[in-house]
């Protein structure tokens, strides 16, 4: 009799199609036709590549699972039913569909139970105990471990029964029970190395590291990672790989490597989106949380963690699900919702408690205990502070302690009880020992020094705060990008205040030069880095350059589009609709938000790296300085505005005055300038007294900033390096018993000495002809007579006018261009300052945009309105055109502080450019410009609104 033919398994195009299949009447109908997958054989074929396919693709390993389950229900296989739906709970658990996943194990479970198989019942068991922690059924998953592990103890299955010990450290881990589930890691990865089974054995690394890192083993951690990525890696198990990078990011951002952190989560995000891992995708936005927390990126750890907390809903995973609220809660805090914070801290709180969670409840305490000191209700603060330190003193999460100690420190500092908060700071301090969290080093060093000198022990204050401050540098140069830097010193600059305090008390020999230094430390770091960088930050489109590239100039196309509407509505012959203007200036908002993400995405290339340090020395600025020039930079501490004094020969600091007076008596002075938009009648009218108040004002300023240094300013030239609102205040129009300040001296500004000293040192390479651009319309007809001047003045000069004086032809001949003047409308963006721009062509030129420009001019003049004003962001860092345009390479800035009057603008221009051209430099172009268009024009309005930034030596 002949033996029947075995048949064959599945080809590759069957299973192709199998795969393509993703309902269930198409699956239906395409089994139904090939009878020949009716057996058992595929079936077991079709469990097998379920497995392979789980780590590498769920989706594709969920339609195999599912024809599997149609296949076994037509042979009426119980055996091969079972195996089928255990398959298909796999992959739903790995899509992270958890309660669908425990539906289809519990079928599985009551198939193998009724046809008495024990080990399929066990090898059930094992995969149903994660679904159950993360809904957080716990007594399940025990009991599911349990159970298993008794059944392959009988067997004798140690291989198994090792899968078994790592499910079960996942429960104690879940827990927060750290120690327990290492233990339960550690135990599993020996027994499973005699069986060589590299996936097991990677998954305890893995898990190995997460505890470890907990446990503030980070040399242990890293290794383990990397470890376990290896395994991973060379045996395709490409979810593993994701899940280790997401790790080792996390990793990084413990160790105060910030951004290499969030370059790893947004690649694992990405991968995570491509390769369907719902669990890990929602765990980077749970961690981009916290790091944007750490970072003062208040609002983008808003959106991050409100994004995790709707996705790990969906999971159903409450334990995730609290920690995303707890973020969310922290960042409502920072952005100073008060109430909405401790109320979202509550519902955090409850859903930890029942989540059997032994940790997280005393952190929510700890954390309602920040939020409430900050509103000054301090009893309330230190009783859930005070349970909090009892119960981290007693548990194996140091750094949670030491978070603790520090605000029972602050509580008592604050409440004048020094020796105990010297106590507890030092507790703090002795608990860091060993522990790799440089940002609590800076937080426990910073405030120790603060007790210190309220204590009066003035030397131990500065070695404590001299402390802090290395380990805030060391942070802070792990940051890559601006915008994290300086979002980051946002509330950190304190210690830099407290060093300079401390300096000038102890009278040292040295004490101004170290002051001084600081100072510089504390102000414009990252545009004085950012001036050291070679390369544009964001490239061009160009083909084979990246999809995120490309994507971000179509919506800079789409918001120029915005824009152009906007304009054309305002500018309508009938009456303007304020309702279509309001909707197109909230979709163009939305627009620009979307931009300012899609611009974070971008890594930091090897071409922007820093060349050189970007804070200069104090003998190199001194260097830079003319003979005949003085540099004023101011500082604030506290509430007190100091002036650092520098020439050639010497250092003076001098106390200047109270920040809220000088704030308030600017106030006034802006309040007078704003008149002028009330009209010609009206200014016509008042002019005589609008002139008189003006110049009271700008007296009382003079009196306030000016008139305690003037004894130290016997130089010609002045460099003004302004400080917080400062950067507002006309320096050159301050009026004293004789005139004007601008009378007595040359003036020009920087941001800081560091970046004036940078200006003056950079070689001029551009020899070409000047460049001038105008973009007249009807709200400023005089600009294209402003450009035809400029032009007539400047020999050989280029003038543009029109839609052609745009982007492109600033970028095609500013290169070259020595001289660049554009007269066009500005746009001062007050609310987002990376936005605001001048009118080029048909379109917006924006601070992102000036990134990408390489300029190298010897001036460039922008008389349009506003551009030179900024956002002083925390540091002094100033956002607006003026660093852009530096960026870009400038080395001299030409700008407005304020809206220019198109008359007086066109004058004043002819007359700075007359002036240039006869072989004055360009500080004294300037200031001939100012006194000669103030014969024609009293009021500081029209001659003051430009300030010279930059280079200023002669042309």
């Amino acid at each position: 009799m002949r033996a029947k033919n075995k048949k064959a398994p599945l080809s590759e195009r069957s299973l192709r199609e199998l795969i393509d299949l993703t309902t269930e009447a198409t699956r239906n109908k395409f089994i139904a036709a090939r009878r020949r997958l009716l057996d058992d054989g595929v079936v077991r074929q079709l469990n097998e590549l379920v497995r392979t396919k789980l780590r590498e693709n769920p989706h594709e390993a969920l339609f195999l699972a599912e024809a599997s389950v149609v296949i076994a229900r037509r042979l009426r296989n119980k055996e091969a039913l079972g195996r089928s739906l255990r398959s298909k709970a796999n992959a739903l658990y790995m899509l992270g569909e958890n309660h669908e996943a425990l539906e289809f194990h519990g079928e599985a479970l009551r198939i193998f139970r009724e046809i008495h198989n024990p080990e399929e019942e066990a090898r059930t068991l094992i995969p149903s105990i994660q679904p159950f922690l993360l809904l957080g059924q716990y007594d399940q998953a025990f009991g599911a471990a349990e159970n298993a592990k008794e059944i392959f103890r009988q067997l004798g299955d140690d291989k198994r029964w090792a899968h078994v010990e790592i499910n079960v450290g996942n429960i104690y881990h879940r827990q927060d029970r750290f120690e327990e589930g290492l233990v339960c890691y550690e135990r599993a990865y020996e027994m499973l190395l005699p069986f060589r089974d590299s996936e097991g054995l990677a998954v305890a690394l893995y898990n190995m590291a997460v505890c470890l890192i907990t446990l503030n083993d980070f040399p242990r951690a890293l290794t383990t990672y990397e470890r376990a990525r290896e395994m991973c890696v060379s045996h395709g198990m490409t979810l593993l790989v994701t899940q280790s990078d997401y790790n080792i990011a996390y990793l990084y951002y413990l160790r105060g490597e910030y951004s290499r952190a969030i370059e790893m989560l947004r690649a694992t995000r990405a991968e995570c989106e491509k390769n369907g891992d719902a669990h890990v995708l929602a765990l980077c936005y749970l961690d981009l949380a916290e790091i944007y927390l750490e970072l003062n990126l208040s609002t983008e750890a808003m959106e991050s963690a409100h994004e995790g907390y709707l996705r790990f809903q969906k999971l159903g995973m409450g334990y995730e699900e609290a920690k995303c609220q707890a973020y969310e809660a922290m960042a409502l805090s920072q952005l100073g919702k008060a109430l909405g914070a401790l109320d979202l801290f509550a519902r955090a709180r409850t859903k930890f408690v029942s989540e059997k969670n032994l940790v997280w409840p005393w952190l929510m305490d700890l954390y309602q205990a920040v939020v409430l000191y900050n509103e000054g209700r301090l009893f309330e603060a230190r009783r859930l502070c005070s349970g909090a330190a009892q119960f981290f003193d007693r548990s194996f999460l140091p750094n949670k302690a030491v978070l603790c100690h520090l605000l029972l420190a602050r509580l008592a500092l604050r409440t004048g009880e020094l020796a105990a908060a010297q106590a507890e700071s030092s507790q703090a301090i002795e608990r860091l020992a060993g522990l790799e969290a440089p940002v609590l080093h800076y937080q426990a060093h910073f405030l120790l020094g603060q007790i210190q000198q309220a204590s009066g022990d003035l030397s131990s204050a500065y070695h404590s705060c001299h402390e802090a401050r290395g380990f805030l540098e060391t942070l802070r140069s792990s940051l890559r990008g601006e915008e994290l830097k300086i979002a980051f010193m946002k509330n950190r600059l304190e210690v830099y205040e407290s060093l300079v305090e401390l300096c000038l008390i102890a009278e040292k020999p040295n004490a101004a030069a170290e002051s001084f230094g600081y100072i510089e430390l504390a102000k414009s770091r990252s545009l004085a880095e950012l001036l050291k960088r070679s390369g544009p930050a964001v490239q061009a489109p160009e083909v084979g350059q990246s999809e995120l590239v490309r994507h971000i100039r179509e919506m800079r196309e789409e918001l120029n589009w915005y824009y152009r509407r906007i304009e054309i509505e305002q500018l309508r012959a009938e009456e303007p609709s304020p309702d279509r203007i309001e909707k197109l200036q909230k979709q163009a908002l939305a627009h620009e938000n979307e931009l300012l993400h899609v611009l974070r995405e971008l890594p930091q290339s090897e071409e922007n790296a820093n060349h050189g340090p970007a804070i200069s020395s104090l003998e190199n600025i001194r260097a830079c300085l003319p003979p005949n020039a003085a540099l004023v930079e101011y500082f604030s501490l506290k509430d007190q505005f100091i002036a650092a004094v520098l020439t050639r020969e010497e250092l003076k600091i001098v106390p200047i005055t109270p920040v809220s007076r000088a704030v308030n008596l600017l106030r006034m002075l802006h309040f007078q300038i704003s008149k002028f938009k009330l009209g010609a009648e009206y200014t016509q009218t008042f002019q005589k007294s609008m002139l008189d108040v003006a110049q009271a004002h700008l007296r009382q300023l003079y009196e306030e900033v000016l008139a305690p240094i003037r004894a130290y300013l016997p130089a010609r030239h002045l460099i003004i390096v302004p400080h917080g609102v400062l950067h507002y205040l006309p320096f050159h129009a301050l009026l004293d018993e004789v005139g004007y300040l601008i009378d007595s001296f040359t003036i020009s500004y920087a941001p800081s000495a560091s970046v004036f000293a940078h200006c003056q040192e950079k070689p001029m390479h551009a020899i070409g002809a000047p460049l001038v651009l105008g973009v007249p319309d009807v709200q400023a007809p005089l600009i294209l007579r402003e450009v035809r001047a400029v032009a007539d003045i400047l020999p050989q000069a280029e003038l543009i006018v029109g839609p052609a004086a745009n982007e492109h032809a600033l970028r095609q001949k500013g290169p070259q261009s020595r001289l660049i003047h554009i007269a066009t409308h500005g746009r001062f963006r007050q609310d987002n300052p990376m936005f605001s721009g001048i009118r080029l062509g048909e379109a917006y030129l924006n601070l992102y945009d000036l990134y990408q420009l390489k300029l190298n001019a010897e001036l460039v003049t922008l008389s349009g309105c506003a551009t030179g004003m900024n956002v002083v962001a925390p540091g002094d860092e100033l956002l607006g055109l003026t660093r852009g345009l530096l960026y870009a390479g400038a080395h001299s800035l030409l700008l407005s502080l304020w809206d220019v009057h198109d008359q007086s603008t066109a004058d004043f221009m002819a007359c700075f450019y007359r002036r240039l051209q006869s072989g004055k430099d360009k500080a004294f172009a300037l200031q001939r410009a100012m006194i000669e268009l103030r014969e024609r024009y009293p009021h500081p309005y029209h001659w003051a609104p430009f300030t010279l930034i930059g280079k200023f030596s002669p042309i």
